[in-house]
């Protein structure tokens, strides 16, 4: 039988998703700080270089920040509220995938 996930009650799920919102705004500042800084040094060693140049690092720094750390702040929120613990999986073990069978032999 599955046992039942944390996050199925109502109120850990609120607390759970309140911290995962705290932790998004936190990385965006961050982001955002990073963003302005890398932007301030990429004019600061190159000049005035097109815009789409600067566009396009703010764009892949924000992008690649906020998707890593959105994505790892999931993962952080399905173990601390033990999801992880609540999911069935009944997968064999590597012995009894990958040792040679017996059947075939008399």
């Amino acid at each position: 039988m599955v046992k039942k996930s944390p996050l199925d009650d109502p109120a850990n799920a609120a607390h759970a998703w309140a911290r995962y919102r705290k932790i998004m705004r936190l990385l965006m500042f961050v982001t955002m700080a990073t963003v302005t800084i890398a932007i301030g040094l990429l004019y600061a060693y190159n000049g005035a270089v097109s815009v789409h140049y600067y566009i396009a690092a703010a764009l892949g720094i924000a992008f690649t920040m906020l998707l890593g750390g959105g994505l790892m702040g999931l993962a952080f929120l399905s173990n601390g509220t033990g999801h992880d613990e609540s999911v069935d999986n009944k997968l064999p073990d590597a012995d009894e995938l990958w040792s040679p069978k017996d059947d075939n032999q008399s």
